[in-house]
């Protein structure tokens, strides 16, 4: 494959932002030079006034195949995730069927993915009540690491553990030297003020908002911090959405404790008291809480308290979140967000000064950190696999459904006013997005060590 340059006045490196030309050959970053040091008779893409970030990783995606292909799949996930700027999804655990909990789950994932994928891919490994056993089969057969529940997923098939549970686990996780993620929330604190909102409004948000507890996120992050201590294990806190932790999550990171921590775009981006009564669209677990906690949580970014950003895409057919019943209590949670998370992120960091580096990091280093690939993705820099997006941070647009490309066309993102536009997307040098179109083959696979 020949030579080729991309330019822009606006290229993110990890040194910072500079006008710099990128070079590519066999799909790799060759090098990253100042526009006056371009080769000779090299081709050169020119992108204007546009930005060149990293490709972004999300660590946190479901893509429901093989099972629940209906929900989503492969084919539309990384579709979505092209048009969004991202160059490599890491795949939950759950709502497939058969979960990624055996070796043999992994290789039925594999076996569905194939051929179908216009980004590149993993998928975590699964620990629930009884698969201890398969834990380290599960590393060995290239899962980066492991997710767990410590609450009722909300589905059946993908059992959630208790103390005891993850104490038989965690042996087997802390000699794979992999990460656990951790989705942080007990049953305890949920189930007493569920029984105790039982005659209450559910198609009120504020219903809803009730029966998820800080408390729940709060206790949960406690005992994970002090299994964490005892077993010494990489803990990973996903979707952190309560303010409250984040003192407790800094002590421990003080105390030199593994541990990294996640929030995703809708706990930076929407607050629950602009959330309409009825609106399910904005249903997730943990929910999304006040603008005050909003704040905390951008603040925490902004200290390296939480590490990354990913965007928990949990998409469903339609009726799943019961537009026409309104009620909190029957609705699916999950948000879909995967094409429109970086604008929606940009919108709001730059909003708080912060610049393009960071969002590079959030959404592009840290992820890859996370899933064991950050010697390949996440940056643009010499040996790296040229994966990048062309992104206009001035542009506006208001969220449509011309704006989503995963399978089903609603988000509670539609009719947001955002800031930034992903104008192409590159994978290993070539294009795989580029405004509105998704031009050649599917040239996505699953990244491996």
């Amino acid at each position: 494959m020949s030579l080729k340059a991309f330019l822009s006045p606006r290229v993110v490196t990890p040194h910072g932002i500079e006008a710099a030309a990128v070079l590519v050959e066999n799909g790799r970053i060759l090098d990253v030079v100042p526009p006056d040091q371009l080769p000779a008779h090299v081709s050169v893409k020119d992108f204007g006034e546009a930005a060149i970030l990293p490709g972004l990783v999300d660590s946190h995606i479901h893509i429901n195949e093989p099972g629940r292909t209906e929900w989503e799949g492969f084919l539309t996930a990384t579709r979505a995730a092209a048009a969004g700027g991202y160059t490599l999804l890491v795949d939950m655990p759950l709502n497939c069927l058969p979960a990624t909990t055996t070796e043999a789950a992994l290789e039925a994932k594999r076996k569905a993915a194939s051929g179908q994928c216009r980004v590149d891919w993993m998928a975590w490994g699964g620990v629930v009540s009884d698969n201890q056993k398969h834990i380290e089969g599960l590393a060995g057969a290239g899962v980066p690491g492991f997710k767990c529940f410590l609450i009722h997923p909300g589905i059946d098939g993908f059992t959630m553990v208790n103390e005891q549970e993850l104490r038989a686990a965690l042996p087997n996780v802390a000699r794979t030297g992999l990460p656990l993620l951790v989705h942080a929330e007990l049953p305890g604190p949920v189930d007493a003020a569920t029984n105790r909102l039982t005659k209450a409004d559910w198609n009120t948000y504020a219903t809803y908002l009730q029966s998820r507890p800080d408390e729940a996120e709060l206790s949960a992050i406690l005992l994970m911090i002090a299994l964490c201590r005892e077993y010494r294990f990489r803990l990973h806190i996903v979707h952190l959405a309560t303010g409250q932790a984040l003192e407790l999550l800094r002590a421990a990171k003080s105390e030199g404790l593994p541990i990294s921590v996640e929030t995703c775009p809708h706990y930076l981006h929407f607050s629950s008291d602009k959330i309409p009564d009825g609106q399910t669209l904005f249903k997730c677990a943990p929910p999304i809480r006040s603008s005050e906690n909003r704040e905390q949580l951008w603040n925490a970014l902004r200290e390296g308290v939480i590490d990354l950003v990913a965007t928990d895409h949990s998409p469903c057919p339609p009726e799943m979140k019961r537009l026409s019943e309104r009620s909190f209590r029957t609705a699916w949670g999950g948000i879909a967000s995967l094409s429109l998370a970086l604008p929606v992120m940009w919108t709001e960091a730059r909003s708080r000064g912060f610049t393009l580096a960071d969002i590079a990091r959030w959404m592009a280093e840290g992820p890859a950190r996370l899933a064991g690939c950050a010697s390949h993705k996440g940056r643009v820099a010499k040996g790296f696999d040229a994966d990048f997006v062309v992104f206009d941070p001035e542009a506006e647009f208001v969220a449509s459904e011309e704006n989503l490309f995963h399978r089903h066309r609603v988000s509670p993102y539609l009719g947001e006013k955002l800031r930034g536009v992903v104008k192409a997307t590159y994978l290993r040098g070539d294009c795989v997005f580029s405004d509105g179109e998704f031009p050649g083959d599917p040239k996505g696979r699953e990244f491996r060590q």
